[in-house]
């Protein structure tokens, strides 16, 4: 399957302004997940940015990068118009949205995101076993998941945040998306949906829109970076693991 991964990065977050560029063990973060992207194999990588300052480093390390509207709603937009920017993009069969702030994704892990849009699924996404106190945390997102394909491809059917006290088919979700090109097409011209509005979950605008979202189940998904604590415990990890390679 001839498929692209687009990395979109942003600089003006409001949780935590200047992200893509903080360093971890001396290496920016942006840098760490394009690194991981292109040792996936899974396809060409690009970096979407509005910044000078991504677009500099990622170009200068001999990646992708492209320069998007700094106004667009959303990360899913942003990817959408990296792709227009890209020759040829009509070779594509899927687009990975991978997320700029998982530093420790599995570059296997990320391959993963596909196989939903080779099951028949316009969208896939990831999803990983959940403990008692993610279940309980509001800054996790939550999945629950009917398996449709013996337990190796699930249909995502409800995501949310707040604790509904509940295990059973409940996973949590991994914001890394696969999309078909219409696919792509479709969700981008949706208006927002009611309960993505409610819960500020974009998902829901392609649930809500019609759109099926398949599940790959994946192990151990690792911490992503929201905030400067986050950065801090992944850098930690990163430098036991460098010592125990040593």
């Amino acid at each position: 399957m001839k498929t692209v991964v687009i990395i979109p990065a942003r600089m003006a977050s409001q949780r935590f302004p200047n992200k893509p560029l903080e360093l971890i063990d001396g290496i920016p973060m942006i840098q760490r997940v394009w690194n991981k992207a292109i040792k996936s194999k899974v396809g060409d990588v690009y970096v979407a940015c509005c910044e000078k300052e991504v677009f500099n480093l990622i170009n200068n390390i001999g990646g992708n990068a492209i320069i998007t509207n700094p106004n667009l709603p959303s990360g899913t937009d942003r990817i959408h118009e990296a792709l227009q920017k890209i020759e040829n993009n009509n070779k594509y069969e899927s687009i990975i949205n991978l997320q700029g702030d998982m530093p420790l994704i599995n570059p296997k892990d990320i391959s993963k995101a596909n196989d939903p849009i080779k099951y028949g699924y316009s969208i896939g996404t990831l999803a990983t076993n959940i403990t008692i106190l993610d279940e309980e945390n509001i800054n996790v997102t939550k999945v629950k998941i009917k398996w449709v394909e013996n337990n190796f491809i699930g249909e995502a059917i409800d995501f949310y945040k707040k604790s509904n006290k509940e295990l059973k088919n409940i996973y949590h979700h991994v914001g890394i998306y696969s999309f078909t090109p219409k696919a792509l097409k479709r969700f981008i011209n949706l208006k927002p949906s009611e309960k993505e509005l409610k819960y500020k979950l974009e998902q829901w605008r392609a649930l809500q829109g019609g759109i099926k979202i398949g599940i790959s189940y994946v192990k151990d998904i690792p911490l992503g970076v929201d905030t400067k604590e986050d950065l801090i415990n992944v850098e930690n990890i990163i430098k036991n693991s460098n010592e125990k390679n040593k």
